[in-house]
């Protein structure tokens, strides 16, 4: 059974959803990430996906705070992304709770960095966030895109102990249009022994119905459910019926 892994987006400690990861796109919601975060943990959600988008665009994380609050009043097993561009910023996001830390922009332009923290870390704390826009990985809050293929990069770091790797189809994403399912079912094919990580594009129970059928083991799923989309009933269903 597909793993849900609901997640928070982070803008001045608030939840956001962009739109195709469009900053000016960003719509902004009542409930806090603590909140939601409870309300995840409370239907039986295992995994949350927190990104701090102010810390992607910046050289390190802006909203820390917020992990800490969550990995203090949950038990949820949190993977955290955004900003994690040095030693310092590795360090400080595991020690404000983190469980596995996204890295996405240093994977790309300081690829040796991410090797050599992934031969310390190992491939278990460690994901490779990689934002796909046009074929091509896209870097910096997506703000940037990169001449490097998200093949390319996963074939670099798999010696290195690479076990999972969260792949967002940035003109899916916000859209609730369905994700890239040839995309997903490709990088799974390819990469049997790598949990690839579906993000992007959700919209409602079938499509995480489909994956699952596709054999896809892990789904990421943010705007389908604050738009009510997907009703926190439907996922609680899903996850008695695991």
């Amino acid at each position: 059974m597909i793993n849900v892994i609901p997640a928070i987006d982070l803008i001045d400690g608030k939840c956001v959803r962009l739109t195709k990861g469009d900053y000016n796109q960003k719509k902004q919601y009542d409930a806090s990430p603590l909140d939601m975060a409870m309300r995840y943990q409370d239907i039986g959600i295992r995994r949350l996906h927190l990104v701090d988008l102010d810390g992607a665009k910046s050289s390190s994380p802006r909203n820390l705070h917020v992990l800490e609050e969550i990995a203090t009043h949950t038990t949820l097993d949190i993977e955290w992304g955004g900003g994690i561009k040095s030693n310092e910023a590795l360090r400080d996001a595991f020690n404000a709770g983190a469980h596995h830390l996204i890295i996405g922009s240093v994977a790309v332009s300081l690829p040796e960095l991410f090797a050599c923290w992934l031969d310390q870390y190992g491939g278990d704390r460690l994901i490779l966030g990689a934002d796909v826009n046009n074929g091509r990985v896209a870097i910096n809050g997506w703000l940037e895109e990169s001449k490097q293929t998200i093949e390319a990069l996963i074939d670099h770091f798999t010696p290195h102990g690479l076990r999972e790797v969260i792949c967002t189809d940035i003109a899916k994403d916000g859209m609730l249009q369905g994700p890239s399912f040839d995309l997903y079912t490709r990088l799974q094919t390819a990469y049997p022994e790598l949990d690839i990580i579906v993000s992007g594009g959700i919209s409602a129970m079938s499509d995480i119905q489909h994956l699952n059928e596709m054999n896809l083991r892990h789904v990421i799923v943010g705007k389908a459910i604050y738009e009510e989309c997907i009703t926190l009933e439907e996922l609680k269903l899903w996850l008695q019926n695991e």
